[in-house]
């Protein structure tokens, strides 16, 4: 699990960067919630999504926004971090110029971001949206949805409350072509508190169903963030 800097609009961007030994391995890459209620890269859940993906093959980056930890720069209310998000996207196919397929994914702050990043780069094929903030922030941009991809919410979820979300997801769920799932988990906040696992063995079925069931391969230790 490398650490990396990479340059951002803002200057460098702190990350840590999952290469994949498999040559034309696909690219994901995490964005972590809010950087100004303490979203890093590593959050939990960012953290244990990042390890979801590279024992299914991916070559998996996470980073810092621009501000958080050694990522230069300061918070710029969505405009920079989605700067922030296409470079690092650059980055990884930078590379992993063979890549044959890109997702991204996103925790609540993170989400917002990453569902802005997939319309605009076309080569993004799956996403995975935890706790997207359909309440606070603007997700009329998804007319259409380019991509098929999860949403998952917890039934507890004050911050966003599910009914918000569920007007959203209907409205995607209309269009040709695209699938879009969603999946609630029982008994979890906004933050997943103490239900982080079953919202990675969620992520992980999902990822299994959309990728054929790929051999899950060995990473290194978690124990160091």
């Amino acid at each position: 699990m490398p650490e990396v800097i990479f340059t951002g609009p803002a200057g460098r961007l702190e990350g840590r960067f999952h290469p994949s030994k498999q040559r034309g391995a696909p690219i994901a890459v995490i964005l972590h919630p809010h950087p100004q209620f303490g979203g890093t890269m590593n959050n939990q859940i960012v953290y244990n999504m990042y390890y979801a993906f590279a024992e299914r093959g991916f070559s998996v980056l996470r980073f810092n926004f621009r501000g958080v930890g050694r990522s230069q720069g300061s918070f710029d209310h969505g405009q920079g971090e989605l700067s922030d998000a296409a470079a690092a996207l650059d980055w990884a196919q930078s590379i992993n110029p063979e890549a044959r397929a890109c997702w991204i994914a996103g925790i609540s702050f993170g989400s917002w971001i990453g569902m802005q990043l997939l319309m605009r780069r076309p080569e993004i094929e799956g996403f995975i949206s935890i706790a997207p903030p359909a309440n606070r922030f603007d997700f009329s941009f998804l007319a259409p949805c380019p991509s098929s991809g999860l949403f998952v919410h917890g039934d507890q979820d004050r911050v966003a409350p599910l009914k918000e979300v569920m007007a959203l997801i209907e409205k995607l769920k209309t269009q040709r072509g695209i699938l879009i799932e969603h999946a609630v988990i029982e008994g979890a906040n906004h933050f997943f508190e103490n239900r982080v696992e079953p919202l990675i063995e969620e992520i992980g079925r999902y990822l299994d169903r959309r990728l054929d069931n790929p051999p899950l391969l060995p990473t290194p230790a978690r124990a160091v963030k």
